[in-house]
């Protein structure tokens, strides 16, 4: 359709990223053909309002997605003024604790792996709390071995940031390079350049259990530095978030803070 082509074009040249704009895209379609729309420029904001809130979600963010899609839609290609599109109301965030891996498991079981390739990836991305796409966006000539920092490029939100290398896990990487000697990318796939997120998980659940997933090394990552003393102004800076308050949920998540903690009685 060519709506669609328009459409992409534009959130391009608002610079959202690959993912958002894929993600977009795709409900931004099933829209259009749910509803049989056979002029895009003519949808009137309340038969949008009217599909988001009949529409059966699979969960909160998937929600959150498609009226994000909509919303775009509505205000890049439709023309609506910010006041009107309040009309369409996102759903209440789920105030889930993120859960985490037992960091004496997790170091136990990254010290046994043979495998160079997968040991490094659990390892740098546990301690350097890094997100799966900063993991295989990653670059070599991205770790500065004499500053003993890592530049995470163009992260979430379009950020960048610096993160500390640990000696250990520059050891670990530099035994890597010397036998896989990867290309451009630090990880590069069996058919590209990159490694995939899809493995990167695999990797996780063949060692960590069916139970994990990889963003699990990140929360755990950060709820180890916050009870090891890491202030939080610090810890949002490490993790990139745009809020402190995206960071705030760390101090709810540590046992050992907890139990530290003084008891009146």
């Amino acid at each position: 359709m060519k709506i669609l082509k328009i459409y992409e074009q534009k959130l391009r040249f608002k610079n959202y990223s690959n993912r958002t704009i894929d993600t977009y895209l795709c409900y931004l379609e099933k829209f259009l053909i749910d509803e049989n729309i056979t002029d895009p420029y003519q949808i009137r904001l309340s038969q949008i309002k009217n599909y988001l809130e009949n529409k059966v979600y699979s969960s909160n963010s998937q929600q959150n997605q498609v009226i994000g899609s909509l919303k775009l839609f509505a205000k890049y290609i439709l023309n609506k003024k910010e006041v009107h599109l309040d009309k369409i109301e996102r759903p209440k965030k789920q105030k889930n604790l993120p859960k985490i891996i037992d960091s004496a498991y997790l170091i136990s079981i990254i010290n046994s792996i043979e495998n160079l390739k997968h040991k490094s990836i659990i390892m740098l991305a546990y301690s350097c709390a890094l997100r799966v796409s900063e993991v295989i966006n990653l670059k070599i000539k991205d770790i500065d071995s004499k500053r003993m920092i890592i530049h995470i490029k163009n992260a979430k939100g379009r950020k960048d940031r610096i993160v500390k290398l640990s000696p250990e896990v520059l050891k670990t990487l530099r035994l890597y390079f010397k036998q896989h000697r990867p290309e451009d990318y630090l990880f590069n796939g069996q058919f590209s350049l990159q490694y995939s997120a899809s493995s990167c998980n695999a990797i996780v659940k063949k060692y960590l259990g069916s139970q994990y997933h990889f963003h699990l090394l990140r929360h755990s990552s950060l709820t180890d530095m916050h009870e090891n003393n890491v202030d939080i102004a610090t810890l949002s800076k490490i993790a990139g978030h745009n809020s402190i308050k995206t960071t705030m949920i760390y101090t709810h998540v540590s046992n050992k803070v907890i139990q530290n903690t003084y008891s009146p009685i």
